[in-house]
């Protein structure tokens, strides 16, 4: 089944993943993951592409820096440490 982008109004097919956490003030975008999860956002590759984050906040896109996660595979501030 195809995800669509999590922005109102926008109809297109999701191609990335976008995730954040407040402690850090960071936004990640990364390939879409395989799995959907209720802790993140699929939005379209527009969308990704034209990210921009409040002030003070840091954007680390690493749909270009990383391979796509693995089926289950959360996010960097939704993993579990070990």
């Amino acid at each position: 089944m195809s995800r669509h982008c999590a922005k109102p109004t926008c109809d297109n097919l999701a191609a990335a993943t976008l995730s954040y956490q407040y402690e850090t003030a960071t936004v990640w975008v990364e390939h879409l993951h395989i799995d959907g999860h209720p802790m993140t956002h699929d939005i379209c590759l527009r969308h990704a592409d034209a990210m921009v984050v409040p002030k003070g906040w840091t954007l680390e896109d690493q749909r270009h820096a990383a391979p796509a996660r693995t089926a289950g595979a959360l996010p960097g501030p939704l993993q579990q440490a070990s």
